[in-house]
């Protein structure tokens, strides 16, 4: 094992300074079983639970090693480009009316997005553990980019596992993780989507848990994941706290991101739950309507189930089962989500909304004509209810996006099935008359 079971008895005894989390709040977030609340815990077939210990062991002890915690803040710096920056979205703002949106510009990462920030940590640790594969899923490809990228940096294999419908749809990144050296591996069960890959990726770390390690992409699985990925994504808080502060003087009055998993939301969010001036938005994918199956909004219409190993709000029957969900952006369409976002829910300290596909659309050309920003699917989720947001604000007031990624992925896809002159009036001449075509969105 990693180190003894006795030294991490007595780090878990007598803790240390995290120096990764030490600028956020995690006091009893989760607790020693990995309960956030009613919601996490480690639901496993018993020859998993040895392996999950390790994990924790390896984790609990690697945090408080300074020479990990040196090399990762120097990739972090070197490698990833971190500081991400913090962008005012001056037109944008304008045009819509109302409060200033600002962007936390995770989209600006190497590999295009917040995943690599986890995934440096995972597969650091997975070396430290001296495992020798790094396994995974991946939605819209960007977990399995990150992924594939920081294998390829330490020299370790990498398997992905993709939903066939994904693979499709987000053809661009699994051309990507193939050239990093990875294996992309397609899942044509069930719905053929996120929830199939993490399946097969689970199934498959089932056969070998001594030589891999299962990187989860996002806040969830079993603890002590949910912690681990919330605490690598804490940068993301952490800076944009910062940063905020220097750009306008004090903090904003919203904090608002996507919520598929959680972990680009859990990141930012992490900083300012102490806040409680700050008023903090996760904004789920309403899909085809709330009134319709074709949606994930988990936290907005979930309830209280188990799925891959922890307890949170889930979408399923009533027998159980997770339902088939659907979301136009692939990162988003999870039936789960992470514990500590149902337990911030149940707190009331985060507020939940949701937003549809074509709203997502509208924002993800919007930004991209207005500000020459193109954001990820998953992100203009977030980009198009912060849009709906300001107009109820006052022009003085700020809100904080974090644009969680690039929309490079999605263009293909987007310009096939929802294309520009469906979504602008005909009277839109160039970049000047973009105003006209944002008004013709929010008049809708």
């Amino acid at each position: 094992m990693f180190l003894c079971t006795v030294t991490s008895r007595l780090l878990r005894r007598f803790p240390m300074a995290n120096e990764l989390t030490k600028s956020i709040n995690t006091k009893d977030l989760p607790n020693e079983s990995g309960y956030f609340g009613e919601y996490g815990g480690a639901y496993l077939p018993p020859n998993l639970e040895a392996v999950m210990a390790e994990i924790e062991e390896a984790y609990q002890a690697i945090i408080q090693d300074p020479a990990f915690v040196e090399e990762l803040k120097a990739l972090r710096k070197h490698y990833i480009g971190r500081p991400s920056p913090i962008y005012h979205a001056k037109r944008l703002s304008e045009a819509v009316g109302g409060a200033q949106i600002y962007l936390k510009r995770e989209d600006l990462n190497h590999t295009g997005a917040h995943k690599i920030n986890h995934c440096i940590g995972e597969v650091l640790l997975a070396k430290a553990m001296g495992k020798k594969k790094v396994i995974a899923e991946t939605g819209a490809g960007q977990h399995g980019v990150a992924l594939a990228t920081a294998a390829a940096l330490m020299g370790l294999e990498c398997d992905i596992y993709m939903g066939s419908v994904d693979v499709h749809k987000e053809a661009p990144n699994v051309s990507r993780m193939k050239i990093l050296g990875a294996k992309v591996v397609e899942v044509t069960r069930g719905t053929k989507t996120l929830k199939d890959a993490v399946d097969a990726a689970f199934e498959a770390y089932l056969e070998d848990p001594v030589d891999q390690i299962y990187c989860i992409g996002s806040v969830v699985g079993p603890h002590p994941f949910p912690m681990m990925v919330r605490d690598f994504q804490s940068i993301v808080g952490i800076e944009a706290k910062e940063q905020i502060q220097e750009l306008i003087g004090r903090l904003p009055e919203a904090i608002v991101a996507c919520v598929g998993g959680g972990s680009n939301a859990m990141g930012i969010f992490s900083a300012f739950l102490d806040d409680k001036e700050v008023n903090i938005y996760g904004v789920e994918p309403a899909g085809k309507g709330l009134d319709t199956p074709d949606h994930a909004a988990t936290i907005t219409k979930g309830s209280v189930g188990i799925l891959h190993g922890f307890k949170s709000l889930l979408l399923q029957d009533d027998n159980g089962e997770a339902l088939p969900v659907y979301s136009i952006a692939s990162g988003l369409d999870y039936p789960g989500v992470g514990p500590q976002h149902s337990f911030l829910h149940s707190i009331k300290r985060v507020i939940y909304e949701s937003i549809t596909d074509r709203e997502a659309v509208e924002a993800f050309y919007g930004l991209s004509r207005m500000e020459g920003i193109i954001p990820a699917l998953e992100s203009s989720h977030a980009v198009a209810y912060a849009i709906k947001l300001a107009r109820t604000m006052d022009s003085d007031d700020v809100i904080l996006v974090n644009l969680s990624g690039r929309g490079d992925k999605d263009i293909d896809f987007v310009m096939e099935h929802y294309p520009l002159e469906e979504y602008e009036p005909e009277a839109q001449n160039g970049q000047d008359g973009y105003k006209e075509f944002l008004a013709h969105i929010q008049s809708k």
